[in-house]
């Protein structure tokens, strides 16, 4: 399949060239790969951003217990808190992206945008970035274009899964996809826009996949919160002018050779990190047999 661009340098010589928005090579490209019209893409970005916000819906209405017990409703309990050390749109972001999560731990729907195992980030913040600002669908789901150039970029230069890259990989690059929608939906110049993407990078390399008990769960759920604190946080520096320093493309190339280098027990194998604290490890045995189920013995049947 052939690739859009395979740096954000080739992306935004494209657009000064032409004089198109950052969104418009993408939709280019996904209409040219999937064979349908302008108006489908458009309709499939708005089905994948209803789920976000069902997903964000459901986290903070429904019972979210997994069947590990070790995702109980942590969304609704932080929105409930009495006590707060966050302003009301911040602990909003937090809850949202946490609750979207959770239904993934749950076995409900939602986007993997790029991942499952980072499925609340993109809700919390595009959720979060349209109340803030009262912003329209359609520049969101621009927006959403935005995120998978930075996401195919990435995955042509490092890696978007943890089992490759450790968690940097997911979170980091749904962070980094969630801080260039940010920049973009508020106006932001393409150099601001991928100023962003080069400041989460950084923010989030080095970061190791350790699921307990191998599933996506903890510390999965409240790393997709503090993901989406980081994007935040790399919009508001990108969009004030500061400079990263490392280029973007520099970036990308560094979370690739931090994965590259990353032990394989670092690598959602759940053999390092927290999955191999002694809490971790008892986590693991309940949880493996509470699972296991004794089949009759064929001699018997």
């Amino acid at each position: 399949m052939s690739l859009l661009f395979t740096d954000f340098a080739s992306w935004g010589a494209h657009c000064a060239a032409t004089g198109e928005p950052l969104y418009q090579p993408v939709l280019a490209y996904e209409i040219e790969q999937k064979g349908r019209t302008e108006e489908q893409i458009w309709t499939g970005l708005q089905r994948a951003y209803d789920v976000m916000r069902d997903a964000v819906h459901t986290g903070l209405t429904q019972d979210m217990t997994s069947r590990s017990g070790m995702v109980n409703n942590g969304a609704k309990k932080i929105a409930a808190s009495p006590v707060t050390v966050l302003s009301p749109e911040f602990k909003n972001l937090i809850t949202r992206a946490l609750g979207a999560k959770e239904v993934n731990s749950c076995m409900g729907r939602v986007v993997a945008a790029p991942t499952a195992g980072a499925s609340g980030i993109l809700p919390g913040v595009l959720v979060t970035l349209q109340d803030i600002h009262k912003l329209e669908d359609r520049a969101i789901l621009e927006g959403l274009l935005v995120a998978a150039g930075v996401a195919l970029i990435i995955e042509q230069n490092a890696s978007l899964a943890g089992a490759v890259g450790g968690c940097q990989a997911e979170t980091g690059s749904a962070a980094a996809m969630g801080a260039g929608a940010i920049v973009y939906c508020l106006g932001g110049s393409v150099e601001e826009t991928f100023a962003a993407v080069a400041i989460t990078i950084q923010c989030m390399l080095g970061l190791v996949c350790d699921p307990v008990a191998g599933l996506v769960e903890v510390p999965c759920v409240v790393r997709n919160a503090s993901a989406s604190a980081i994007a935040f946080s790399s919009a508001q520096i990108a969009i004030a002018g500061v400079d990263p320093v490392i280029p973007v493309d520099q970036c990308v190339a560094a979370l690739g050779e931090v994965g590259q280098s990353m032990e394989t027990r670092y690598k959602e194998t759940a053999l390092g990190g927290l999955a191999n604290t002694p809490r971790g490890r008892e986590i693991e045995k309940m949880v493996l047999v509470q699972d296991v189920h004794i089949l009759p013995d064929e001699d018997q049947q």
